[in-house]
């Protein structure tokens, strides 16, 4: 189930984005870039629809996955 981004208070979005952009590991080069910039780039992907905030009933959880690789996954289970 995808979750409107933009219902969430501000704060509690950028938790949930901090916590994926720590648990993701994500490389980024050989330039540093600080946990703020990264949130800021998953939030531009929100933004653009290039990702989706979304809920897990059978894990109970949150994840941001690529839009497209949610498409596929809901076509796959229809």
């Amino acid at each position: 189930m995808i979750i409107p981004f933009n219902d969430l208070n501000s704060d509690t979005l950028f938790s949930i984005i901090k916590e994926f952009v720590l648990r993701e590991g994500t490389e980024y080069g050989s330039e540093d870039v600080s946990i703020e910039e990264k949130v800021e780039q998953v939030r531009k992907q929100l933004t653009l629809g290039t990702a989706v905030l979304v809920y897990s009933e059978l894990h109970e959880s949150v994840n941001i996955i690529p839009a497209d690789q949610f498409e596929e996954e809901k076509e796959a289970l229809e």
